[in-house]
């Protein structure tokens, strides 16, 4: 749950009032590595808060809300081996327990150990900054409020893993500590099976192809990812498989296959290689990217993004072990209305075209 934490810490950050309290309250610590060389406070925060900007940091400092080893210290210290960094803020830590809440939820499969969820577009997973309530974690927990055995806020069950806030599709929430463990390693050991249907800009000269580039937060805006040098050592390690399933000139509609499962890592690595997902505003998608100039071709584009407002992605396969039974688990997920429709139009779109051309 480290981003839910940390979105929390940066909603505190940019809240709270700089003048000094009588009393405060922890709302992060960390103990530097025995290894950590001499940094600024501002900056080896900056590097944990990654939803923090420096300047806030900073103006905590200066406030006297930033403490290592319990005492207040400026922005210029030097974090040393084995110093334990808080912050310090005039407010109580935000409640994140979280409440069971009627939301109608889609259950494609459900036992005593798990269920798997299909999530439509728009519902957040899991409370944070700016949505803590109407997730899918909330929903889950209403639907099992009568199980005596689950407990929504025990981090042992629930998500095994997560999609994004507009991403639609398939999820696996496990009931049991068991079953969350067993399904945990699966995920770890990338033995599960996980398949996407995207809509990107461009066409594609190959019909498959993989994407490997180490994936962290954009130094430049810090609710985005960035791609980075495999052999880099800033960001994470992540590889995609992606297939062309159908063209339609201007967009492709490809199937992407992750090898890891880091944040935002198709929609990363789509924009890293000139195909951003249609319709994706942070990652570039809401331009018309490719096409013609005229002013019904950009009518046309316009009336798709109306049509589906979001970032055409959708978690289309899952496929797992059953962590009691040992059996293998594969379940698909049909398209959601907003994306069948604006694949149609897209392919009447080509279609037409393809004919006033012959």
């Amino acid at each position: 749950m480290a981003d839910e934490r940390i979105d929390e810490e940066r909603l505190a950050l940019e809240e709270a009032d700089m003048s000094e309290q009588a009393q405060l309250y922890e709302h992060f610590r960390i103990a530097a590595d025995p290894g950590q060389v001499p940094l600024r406070v501002d900056k080896f925060l900056f590097e944990h808060l990654q939803h923090s900007s420096r300047n806030r940091i900073q103006k905590a400092a200066e406030a006297g809300f930033i403490h290592v080893n319990d005492r207040p210290v400026k922005s210029n210290y030097k974090v040393r081996p084995g110093d334990v960094v808080t912050l310090m803020l005039d407010r109580p830590h935000y409640d994140d327990t979280i409440e069971a809440e009627e939301i109608p939820l889609t259950i494609v499969y459900e036992d005593d150990d798990l269920m798997v969820v299909n999530k439509e577009a728009g519902m957040v997973v899991h409370p944070g900054c700016g949505n803590y309530h109407g997730t899918l974690v909330n929903a889950v927990a209403w639907h099992l409020r009568n199980n005596p055995d689950y407990d929504p806020n025990d981090p042992e069950v629930g998500l095994v893993h997560r999609i994004d806030k507009d991403t639609s599709g398939l999820l696996v929430v496990a009931k049991t500590p068991d079953a969350k463990t067993k399904l945990g390693v699966q995920f770890f050991n990338k033995t599960t099976h996980r398949s996407y249907n995207a809509l990107v800009w461009g066409n594609f000269v190959e019909d498959e192809g993989r994407i490997e580039g180490n994936i962290g937060r954009d130094p430049k805006d810090r609710l985005r990812m960035e791609v980075f040098p495999p052999d880099s050592e800033i960001g994470k390690s992540a590889v995609t498989h992606y297939r062309v399933l159908e063209r339609f000139g201007y967009v492709t509609l490809v199937e992407c296959i992750l090898e890891t499962g880091r944040t935002h890592q198709i929609r990363a690595h789509m924009k890293h290689i000139g195909h951003p997902l249609f319709c994706d505003e942070r990652y570039g998608g809401t331009e018309i990217l490719r096409g013609e100039r005229t002013a019904s071709y950009r009518a046309f584009v316009q009336n798709c993004f109306k049509l589906c407002p979001r970032q055409v992605l959708h978690a289309r396969t899952l496929g797992f072990v059953h962590p009691r039974t040992g059996k293998q688990m594969d379940f698909t997920s049909e398209w959601p209305a907003d994306m069948t429709q604006l694949i149609d139009k897209w392919r009447l779109y080509f279609m037409n075209r393809n004919n006033e051309r012959s």
